[in-house]
């Protein structure tokens, strides 16, 4: 069908590289490029005796004209955008001049000021439509499935949606006092600024980790779930018809907070340069440079993951509510692909997204969120792919 070309090699590119391999007749050739060849060229000698024809390639993502460079070079079909969310626009500009679809699984974020939006993004729609292309935003999880969710949601069983409540429960363990799952300066910025909701054709503004909620997850069981902004709260809002409120609530345990607040009073998530030895260094950087791999967590968590999203709208004119979600197995997934199950339910669906435009089931040039297309063929391709589904229409509620 086409090659693609696959930007990073962390833990989520290392599942995106597996399950194009695993679907080669879609994915016939494959470049992983990153800053660290090496970190590429391990994942090619683990996956070279398969269909798929694996190359490698060092670039650097922040830079605009080595990234044409490898563009002109490989001509994939797609650009693959597992790097990081800095990274996203100058991945975008790339693609812009070398007229190839671009695709991610989180949205842009500034280096220097923590604060993640669609914004910068949306403002390429009329340069992508003019250039013949396609951006597919945030073919992640959440963002990602979670907006394919509220696709399928509003298709088949509203006429519209009032209320979304998107669940993310990380029922892992991985035996660690303090780890994050993904990358740890991206996870900690990330919890650690103001939460928001969206009702009433606003933000409500919270105070980190202000509001907590439990909720009794089907095979993972009771966990604390706080609220957070999140980057699909400001497509859902614009995109799904009906929305009064949206909101997002991920779980924490006590032991990952206690050590948060610790870190956070002693200055180590700060983002504000500071002087160290003659040398300027940003104190969250350094921490995540002393706290465990995200990848090497896969051979030692024990658990399950469990994503979805609470409807509440009406059709017909009556109220109805439905619940759909995925449930997965760390250890099953380090069984698979050698990551556990964060990475995987991130992995998995970049790699769908990518073959929906490779295939042309999703062909709209310009800059669309995952909600913005047909939600049935990437539905069926979750089921086919690792990541099955379930429903319900009786959910218990979240206040």
């Amino acid at each position: 069908m086409g090659r693609a070309l696959i930007i990073g090699a962390g833990g989520v590119a290392s599942v995106v590289v597996h399950k194009c391999c695993q679907n080669s007749e879609v994915f016939e050739e494959i470049c992983i490029a990153s800053r660290t060849k090496s970190k590429c060229d391990a994942l090619k000698e683990k996956l070279d005796d398969g269909k798929t024809i694996i190359t490698t390639a060092q670039v650097n993502a922040d830079n605009v004209s080595e990234l044409v460079q490898l563009i002109n070079h490989y001509k994939p079909d797609i650009v693959i955008n597992v790097a990081l969310p800095y990274q996203d626009l100058t991945i975008m500009d790339a693609c812009l001049e070398t007229k190839t679809n671009y695709m991610d699984t989180a949205n842009y974020e500034p280096l220097d000021t923590a604060k993640f939006e669609y914004k910068w993004q949306w403002d390429y729609k009329e340069k992508f439509e003019k250039a013949g292309i396609t951006a597919l935003l945030g073919s992640g999880f959440d963002p990602g499935v979670t907006g394919v969710f509220s696709a399928y949601a509003a298709k088949h069983y509203f006429d519209e949606i009032n209320e979304i409540d998107i669940l993310d429960c990380n029922g892992g363990d991985h035996g660690y006092p303090f780890a994050t799952n993904f990358n740890p300066e991206i996870n900690i910025r990330e919890v650690s600024a103001k939460g928001s909701y969206w009702e009433d054709g606003k933000w409500i503004e919270t105070e980190p980790m202000e509001i907590k909620r439990v909720y009794n997850f089907d095979e993972v069981g009771e966990k604390d779930m706080y609220l957070l902004h999140h980057e699909e709260l400001e497509s859902l809002a614009i995109n799904i018809k009906g929305i009064k409120r949206i909101r997002f609530f991920m779980t924490f345990g006590p032991s990952y907070l206690a050590h948060l607040k610790c870190l956070e009073n002693v200055g180590m998530t700060s983002i504000k340069p500071i002087e160290y030895e003659g040398k300027m260094i940003v104190p969250l950087q350094f921490l995540k440079a002393v706290l465990p791999d995200p990848a090497s967590l896969g051979p030692r968590t024990k658990g399950k993951t469990n994503i979805g999203c609470i409807f509440i709208g009406k059709k017909d004119g009556k109220e109805k509510t439905y619940y759909v979600y995925n449930i997965c197995d760390h250890q099953e997934c380090y069984k698979e692909v050698g990551s556990q199950a964060v990475s995987y339910t991130t992995g998995v669906p970049a790699m769908i997204g990518a073959m929906m435009v490779m295939t042309g089931k999703w062909d709209r040039p310009g800059v669309y969120n995952i909600e913005e297309f047909d939600p049935d063929p990437f539905m069926e391709a979750l089921n086919k792919w690792g990541l099955p589904w379930k429903e319900s229409f009786r959910p218990m509620l979240v206040d």
